[in-house]
């Protein structure tokens, strides 16, 4: 098959292209290195069937000429912090927002047989009732959240509308190797492995009782492909279906890398969703998708690749 990735230099892009490429598609890989890094996807710089084209989701006319012909689309390009949408709304409107509806448009007009969209469960904002399940109201905290869930929105209405089968996939708290600790608006994870493998404490916003959905994102790559070759259309969440407080990540993490001492609390974080773990009920009846890791398989899966 012949597939365009979005965002295919950043962190679960990479290993989606990674992905693809051993099972021998062709690939177009489109990424402005904004936040992506080149070196992501170096062990495919020599594969003839990926190209790598240097570009903005933003450039209609590029995704235009770039989308001639292709079976599929992954669109993982996206503004990507939600700390850093609170400071730069406009720009996390444009990329997240605007960048999806070119995505979109591109596909309709060059004859895409399907879009897989990346939504986030930041959707759900703080409203009670966990787990959280694809039919629940959403109450968006943050400019990101707002764009992720309109972005669904535009997958609906144009898929219905323009006859173009589309899948977004509410992507709970993704870890792996890849992700960039030196950001400022880095997830829990990284940060905290980089902490520890310098022999400092792990630093955690507010009590740590505030809990997450943590997915391997190995577990994600394959939640994509099957949203792409099978019939499946619609939302899905893509979580463990596992409920883990920042406190007990934080120990886990502390064991595995052997550190004795205690981790230090600071000030809680602003738009910051206070409990979410994911209902995966829909993903396994209809992508058939659960994930094969648990929380510490992929956290020493990540250790490993770090090394």
């Amino acid at each position: 098959m012949q597939y365009v990735v979005t965002g295919g230099a950043g962190f679960i892009g990479s290993y989606l292209v990674e992905s693809l490429s051993l099972a021998g598609h062709e690939l177009t890989v489109i990424d402005d290195l904004s936040t992506g890094r080149l070196e992501n996807i170096g062990s495919v710089s020599a594969n003839p069937r990926v190209r790598f084209v240097q570009g903005t989701v933003l450039d209609l006319a590029l995704l235009l000429e770039e989308f001639r012909g292709m079976d599929g689309v992954f669109h993982q390009a996206a503004f990507v912090s939600v700390p850093g949408s609170i400071q730069h709304p406009l720009q996390n409107h444009e990329v997240t927002l605007t960048g999806t509806l070119n995505v979109l448009l591109a596909a309709r007009d060059m004859g895409v047989k399907k879009v897989v969209h990346a939504s986030s469960a930041a959707v759900y904002g703080n409203l009670p009732g966990i787990p959280k399940s694809e039919d629940m109201p959403v109450e968006p905290l943050s400019p990101y959240a707002v764009a992720k869930y309109a972005g669904e929105q535009y997958c609906r209405v144009l898929g219905l509308l323009y006859d173009l089968p589309t899948v977004s996939l509410r992507y709970f708290n993704v870890y792996g190797a890849r992700q960039d600790p030196r950001s400022d608006y880095a997830a829990v994870i990284p940060r905290f492995i980089a902490n520890l493998r310098a022999g400092k404490p792990p630093v955690i916003y507010g009590d740590g009782t505030q809990t997450r959905d943590f997915v391997y994102v190995r577990d994600v790559v394959r939640a994509n492909i099957l949203a792409m070759e099978t019939g499946a259309e619609g939302v899905y969440n893509i979580g463990s279906g596992k409920e883990t407080s920042v406190n007990e990540l934080g120990a886990i993490l502390m064991k595995l890398l052997g550190y004795r001492g205690e981790p230090v609390h600071t000030d809680g974080m602003p738009g910051e969703v206070r409990h979410s773990v994911a209902d995966i009920s829909r993903a396994r009846s209809l992508l058939g998708w659960e994930p094969a890791f648990s929380l510490e398989a992929g956290l020493s899966d990540t250790l490993a690749s770090l090394e």
